[in-house]
């Protein structure tokens, strides 16, 4: 039987709190909206200072890692940015049609820049295309978008040397002149950036200018404090981002960081609340890795660049991992090599949910360096269309009931304009509970999220060995509690995806499989109440695109009630 692929069409209905919340963020987003109209004017823009920057006192550093391949394929006149590839045919990219909306926001967003820092001549070609956008002026809706705007003057910034040093005075004027002009116009309208991670980089990019400008100064203490509230609005206590995507918390602090770097630069002290937030996040990073360098793949989150995410782990010291995120709804478990990280928490809020996946009580799993079991994960820019199928409760390691997924897709037009997305809903209790003990690590999670259309609970017990040579499940479909009969059986999968460069050995004689891991480690994975079969598997979180992948899946039907006992354990040599 073929599981589901895709997130449920059905429209869900809006609870009454939830119809509240929405009419709160409309209302929000349509002040802010007005606000930065009216700070926007030229009647209003004194407020944020002259439109002028005579020098740069500091430059930010841009940590993020160079591609040396982009230069050399600008040169032959192609242009990929954000998984699109546009073909510049001897014309400069600014007068191209873009491939997607992406493309184009990243164009705009110049931190391609850092790309075309290597050498004499790919430093040309960069103060070129930036001559040349100041020129066209860009009247064009994305090129002011605030988050497209805000990272532009935090790419600008950064570059300055490359794009000021051995300018002609008119070539520095024109830069400095624009660079001024951009900041004033993002104090004006930072407000009308979308919540969530748009609105802190728009905030963490006046901050940058009001550093790095001369004479600016006097905003930083207005900046800092709108910036504060924002991450105690995102960043839960925990470390983790209210989107409960741990790949949010990789590009923020790409941002953060060099950010932090900018005050003590300027002989500043860090701001209390930029310097706590920077840490737990970091701490953050550190629980939601797994033995093989990965990020778990819960919520939204893809392939990370394993070279950005190790850039920012060394800025903190090494500390152990804690075993849950109680506000992140995330656990740990780790024992002889062995990790384990389980997604026992809700969909995050409605208005951060756009991207949130249908994974309650999935886990991942790795054995040393090898990831062994992992969620299918989101799928890059270039690869959209399976958007929607990473998105599936069948996409994770955790259990499908009815060929449906435990969330359900909110489509409601007002609020997909606001977030940009539509969200999901489901399930509405999540229950956790770890108990840690000599014998090992045991795990109890519930969730509802099949109860209004099945009545079905779904129960997950997971115990990992205290040294790490075993991990053992019990999954069970059930009522709330007293006994239920359905009318007719409802059938159900269990997925268990595993990693690419995983193999899988089916054994014919037994109703069990051996795992093969890259590094030479071999499991055995066996199971009792269910149908166990091999299948294949498509892997989305991969730098390079789609990978085919296998899964184990363990199928049967349940009437009402029932359990399914899966043990995986180290085959010793």
């Amino acid at each position: 039987m073929p599981f589901a692929t895709e997130m449920p069409r059905s429209v869900m209905q809006l609870t009454l709190s939830e119809r509240t919340s929405l009419a709160r963020l409309a209302v929000d987003r349509a002040r802010r909206s007005a606000l930065a109209r009216v700070l926007g004017s030229p009647l209003m823009r004194w407020r944020y200072g002259a439109p002028v920057a005579e020098e740069l006192v500091i430059v930010p550093q841009d940590i993020r890692t160079a591609d040396p391949s982009f230069a050399r394929e600008l040169e032959r006149g192609y242009l990929g940015l954000a998984g699109q590839v546009a073909d510049l045919d001897r014309r400069s990219p600014f007068d191209v049609e873009a491939p997607s909306a992406a493309w184009l926001s990243e164009l705009h967003g110049f931190s391609w820049l850092r790309h075309l820092a290597a050498d004499e001549r790919t430093r040309r070609m960069a103060v070129s295309l930036v001559s040349a956008w100041i020129k066209r002026g860009h009247a064009g809706e994305t090129a002011w978008q605030p988050h497209v705007l805000a990272r532009r003057l935090i790419s600008w910034l950064s570059h300055a040397p490359m794009l000021l040093d051995e300018a002609d005075p008119r070539r520095y004027d024109r830069i400095m002149d624009s660079l001024a002009h951009q900041l004033v116009r993002l104090s004006a309208s930072w407000r009308h950036a979308r919540c969530g991670p748009p609105r802190l980089v728009a905030l963490m990019a006046l901050i940058y200018g009001d550093l790095c400008v001369a004479g600016r100064e006097s905003y930083l203490a207005e900046k800092e404090a709108l910036l504060a509230a924002e991450l105690a609005a995102q960043i839960l206590p925990d470390g983790g981002h209210v989107s409960r995507n741990a790949g949010v918390l990789v590009e923020l602090l790409l941002d953060l960081l060099p950010l932090r770097q900018c005050f003590l630069a300027r002989g500043r002290e860090v701001p209390a609340a930029i310097d706590a937030a920077s840490r737990r996040m970091m701490a953050m990073l550190r629980f939601m890795r797994l033995g093989d360098g990965s990020l778990g793949r819960f919520n939204g989150m893809g392939a990370a660049a394993s070279e950005a995410l190790a850039t920012i782990l060394a800025y903190g010291p090494e500390t152990p991992a804690e075993h849950e995120a109680p506000h992140s709804r995330y656990v740990r478990l780790e024992r002889g090599g062995l990790v384990v990280l389980a997604d026992a928490g809700p969909p995050p809020p409605l208005e951060h949910a756009g991207e949130a996946h249908a994974g309650c009580l999935s886990f991942e799993m790795s054995a040393g360096s090898d990831a062994l079991f992992v969620n299918r994960g989101a799928p890059g820019p270039a690869d959209q269309g399976w958007r929607a199928a990473s998105r599936a409760t069948a996409s994770h390691n955790t259990a499908c009931v009815g060929a449906k997924s435990s969330s359900r897709l909110v489509r409601h037009g007002l609020l997909e304009r606001l977030i940009g997305a539509a969200p999901i809903r489901l399930p509405e209790r999540v229950t956790d509970t770890l108990e840690r003990t000599p014998q090992g690590d045991v795990l109890t999670m519930s969730h509802d999220g099949y109860l209004a259309e099945f009545g079905l609970i779904h129960r997950r017990r997971l115990r990992l060995a205290a040294d790490g040579g075993a991990l053992e499940g019990h999954d069970s479909l059930g009522p709330p509690s007293g006994r239920l009969r359905l009318k007719q059986d409802v059938p159900f999968s269990i997925h268990f995806h595993l990693a690419p460069d995983a193999r899988c050995v089916w054994d014919t004689g037994e109703p069990r499989a051996e795992i093969v891991l890259p590094g030479g480690g071999r499991w055995r994975f066996s199971a009792e109440g269910a149908h166990l079969s091999l299948e294949e598997s498509v892997h989305f979180a991969d730098r390079a695109g789609p990978r085919q992948a296998l899964q184990i899946v363990l199928r049967g039907a349940c009437c009402g009630e029932t359990l399914v006992l899966w043990r995986l354990e180290r085959v010793r040599a």
